[in-house]
């Protein structure tokens, strides 16, 4: 019988918890983390609404509505709305 326990870790504590690990756990805590990832995203992309953004901006895409980030840097620049902190 397997036992589940659900526990609240912090980050930091969550980190010093890994690092307490051999690299063949690591291994393992990376292949789960991984799958679960790519389990997330499927259900991500197969969402409607998501779907339906995607499909929107594409539309967008194609008819040149858009721009780099660069590009809107630069018009958000030349327009005195940016400042550039050095």
């Amino acid at each position: 019988m397997t036992a589940i326990v659900k526990l609240q870790l912090s980050l930091e504590a969550l980190a010093e918890v890994i690092s307490s690990l051999n690299l063949e756990e690591k291994r393992q805590l990376q292949e789960i983390i991984e799958q679960q990832i790519f389990e997330a995203e499927a259900l991500y992309e197969d969402d409607v609404e998501t779907q339906a953004e995607i499909q929107a901006v594409r539309a967008e895409y194609a008819v040149g509505e858009y721009a780099t980030m660069d590009e809107y840097l630069a018009k958000r620049l030349n327009q005195g709305n940016l400042r550039l902190l050095l």
